[in-house]
């Protein structure tokens, strides 16, 4: 199978050798990185599992929060952490879109009009929930936003998707106050006319030397609001796999020939998978632009779903869970700890690491004993 990790291999010092005047470092350090993924270049280590004596050299990962092999384990820990603050209440998946003739300008100025593009999503989805029109009474609303900025296609098309839970907790901290209509949380024409009137004005303000096309103002921009009755599990399962990963995994690649890459994708309109080729430096080319500037924080919380609320959202999933007798099992629980990998010849030990196998500067393998 053909990986990400091989494209760059065989393709990423011509490119850097072509285009590195004038990259960002972030995504001269992702080829680097993703090139040397799972490679001796990192080093490696002896597992040897406890049961059978089964042992494995397993080389090391890189970490790049862009490449598609790495973080298994930290995207399950993410889950689970978000999925035990999950309420007994229904949940909207929202997601806000902005126009095509904004991103040629977002992709120059990603810093600025992403964290515009945050901004504007949670002012204007808090300002209607917080309209007693909609909830029937002041509160504090509750966000988990998560950055995209790819179409299946792997061009650029910055979005966000949002988990919002479908109501609001009272000022107190003791109160929860659901939406007043079961699959409707907020008029979406209106979302969408404070959110594009709010973006653009923290845009100008932000960049006030860029010039922004009059033709947005013409045009709707899509926010897209759907219910989850059942909860926000399918939701937050979605947003895991883009936590740690960006634009493609590696079994969706599938031919590296003659200096083309061949990929598949969904069709979002028909839904059909499609085949797609493209140069192999447009290819890497398409995939670069979605790794983000160094910093930059892709997920965020707001409201009561904010670190600072932990105390009051448990207090208040208690007093949800007691009333409606919906207390998730204990065996539905997950004590993560540390991750161990099972043996994958017994399925019974777990392996346990022995040795670690680093490259010197010299090229000369050395070994460490674990500590």
């Amino acid at each position: 199978m053909i990986e990400l990790g091989d494209i760059f291999r065989d393709h990423g010092a011509a490119y850097l050798r072509k285009y590195s005047a004038n990259m960002l470092p972030s995504h001269i350090r992702a080829i680097e990185a993703i090139a040397k993924c799972r490679t001796g270049e990192l080093g490696c280590h002896i597992d040897i599992c406890q049961h059978c004596g089964y042992s494995h050299l397993f080389f090391h990962s890189c970490c790049n929060r862009s490449c598609p092999k790495c973080h298994a384990g930290n995207t399950q820990k993410w889950l689970e952490k978000k999925e035990s603050s999950l309420l007994s209440v229904p949940y909207f998946h929202v997601v806000f879109t902005l126009p095509s003739e904004l991103r040629l300008i977002v992709r120059s100025n990603q810093k600025e009009l992403l964290n515009c593009l945050f901004k504007a999503a949670q002012y204007s989805l808090f300002k209607l929930m917080r309209d007693p029109r909609f909830v029937g009474g002041t509160g504090t609303p509750g966000m988990l936003a998560v950055l995209h900025t790819w179409a299946r296609d792997m061009n650029y098309h910055p979005h966000l998707h949002c988990l919002v839970p479908a109501g609001v907790i009272s000022n107190d901290g003791l109160q929860w106050l659901p939406i007043k209509k079961k699959r409707f949380l907020v008029p979406i024409n209106i979302l969408s006319s404070i959110f594009r009137a709010r973006f653009m004005k923290i845009a100008r303000k932000a960049l006030p030397g860029v010039k922004f096309p009059q033709s947005v103002w013409s045009k709707n921009w899509v926010v897209y609001p759907k219910p989850f009755e059942k909860g926000g599990q399918k939701v937050l399962q979605y947003l895991a796999r883009y936590v740690y990963r960006i634009a493609i995994t590696n079994n969706r690649i599938l031919a590296d020939k003659d200096g083309k890459i061949t990929f598949k994708y969904r069709n979002s309109r028909t839904g059909k998978c499609k085949k797609m080729t493209l140069p192999v430096f447009e290819f890497m080319r398409r995939f670069l632009q979605h790794v983000l500037p160094k910093g930059f924080h892709k997920v965020r919380s707001y409201g009561f779903l904010a670190p600072k609320y932990k105390e009051i959202v448990a207090f208040i999933k208690t007093g949800l869970e007691t009333s409606t007798g919906n207390t998730i099992a204990k065996s539905q629980r997950t004590d993560t700890g540390k991750y161990f990998r099972r043996c994958p010849k017994c399925k019974i030990g777990t392996m346990v690491v022995v040795a670690h196998i680093f490259l010197t500067k010299k090229s000369i393998l050395y070994v460490r004993p674990p500590p």
